[in-house]
């Protein structure tokens, strides 16, 4: 008869198991000049979130850049699914495999 594990017991080992993993010791990584250098400067939230909405983006210019880009990659992989190989070296190839 074979017994099958609930979900919950599944998880709960794989929980336990990570948690005994060990983490390598990030403070050390911590250089000297790191450790001296300066906070960055902080500046206000305001200016940085009016300048942002400012910015509009329009729609349909996005779209006709999209679409172009679109047609482009297209044509290219069109252009990719030929033939490598003209005629004469395909006969060729052909040739030799007999």
């Amino acid at each position: 008869m074979t017994r099958s594990f609930s979900p919950v017991v599944l998880l709960t080992s794989f929980a336990l198991t990570g948690a005994c993993t060990q983490f390598p010791e990030l403070d050390a990584r911590i250089t000297p000049e790191l450790e001296a250098a300066q906070y960055p400067k902080l500046i206000p939230l305001a200016p940085v979130l009016s300048a942002a909405q400012e910015q509009r983006v329009e729609p349909a210019q996005e779209n006709a850049e999209i679409d172009g880009r679109i047609a482009a990659l297209r044509a290219r992989a069109a252009a990719l699914r030929g033939s490598v190989l003209s005629g004469a070296e395909r006969l060729r190839l052909e040739q030799g495999l007999r």
